[in-house]
């Protein structure tokens, strides 16, 4: 009996694969790290109010109590997605890429308040997203 089958070309394996197959894992690490950090903010938002002081007047304003509820809520459900990623699940990292995005504006949000962290905030979830939407250990590569 024959087969008929096309040669496959040979996978390679690219700088920019590995960097992203372990930015995967660096990305769930860092998606803990961005939910437990975000759960404290929260939790001294709702604690004190006085916590976060106002660095300028901007348009968007909210009480630092909700800033606080927003960041516990969010930072249960990043820790939760961090996990999902850590554990390999596919919704894990779309709910990674989804939660990185919502969390990117929610800092930009935030910065009046935080500057500094908010911004260093950002910069992780870019990394984030991009560690999780360039790694093909979630897909097949194989082409026919």
């Amino acid at each position: 009996m024959s087969q008929n089958t096309a040669p496959r070309k040979p996978t390679q394996s690219s700088t920019a694969g590995s960097w992203a197959a372990g930015g995967t894992l660096f990305a769930g690490v860092l998606m803990l790290v961005t939910g437990f950090m975000d759960i404290f903010q929260g939790i001294a938002g709702i604690a004190e109010d006085d916590v976060y002081t106002r660095v300028g007047d901007y348009v968007f304003k909210f009480d630092l109590t909700t800033w606080g509820w927003i960041h516990l809520i969010l930072g249960v459900i990043i820790a939760i997605a961090g996990l999902g990623i850590l554990k390999g699940a596919e919704w894990g990292r779309i709910a990674g890429i989804s939660l990185a995005s919502l969390n990117i504006l929610f800092q930009f949000l935030f910065l009046p308040y935080q500057p500094w962290w908010a911004l260093f905030s950002m910069a992780v979830s870019i990394f984030v997203i991009w560690a999780l939407a360039t790694d093909d250990a979630y897909g097949t590569d194989e082409q026919y």
